[in-house]
């Protein structure tokens, strides 16, 4: 059985600048309104024949959100990007040897990602909610669509349990 979260109605999005490094257009810092749907599947159990608790799944989820929401989001493991923190205030990078940036730390939020992506942001989110969630005995996978604007997302579906 599946459940759902439609990041519209149950409040899961974020806004967050990022750029697609060495792309013609996305390669500038630019930002979208980020909607985020998460699907479970899996068997029924427990007491109340949950394949999940919604309650539990929303607030993993949106307290992933919430730690990428108003950030500019930089993909550490980018190879076309150098980044230096300076004691703690500030981020510095540079872009293709050639670009350089420098934004208070507060304002940056470094992710272990090659880049910022729908597609890469769609497999971030999906791995922290399995390291969130405690019993997934019964799960199937976990399925993460990032929508970075109204028809245009990227889905990423984790297998738990064959």
């Amino acid at each position: 059985m599946k459940v759902n979260l439609d990041g519209i109605h149950a409040n899961l999005r974020f806004s967050a600048a990022h750029m697609v490094i060495g792309h013609e257009s996305c390669g500038k810092i630019h930002g979208h309104s980020y909607i985020v749907d998460v699907e479970v599947s899996g068997e029924r159990s427990g007491k109340f024949g949950f394949v999940i608790d919604f309650k539990i799944l929303k607030s993993i989820a949106r307290k992933i959100c919430k730690s990428l929401d108003h950030r500019v989001l930089i993909p550490v493991d980018s190879p076309d990007l150098e980044i230096t923190l300076d004691n703690d205030k500030s981020v510095e990078f540079t872009v293709l040897d050639c670009l350089e940036y420098k934004l208070p730390k507060q304002d940056a939020l470094l992710l272990p990602i090659p880049s910022t992506t729908a597609e890469s942001l769609s497999v971030y989110i999906t791995d922290k909610i399995v390291e969130e969630l405690s019993d997934m005995d019964t799960l199937e996978y976990i399925e993460v669509r990032v929508n970075e604007g109204i028809g245009q997302g990227a889905t990423y579906r984790h297998i738990l349990n064959k």
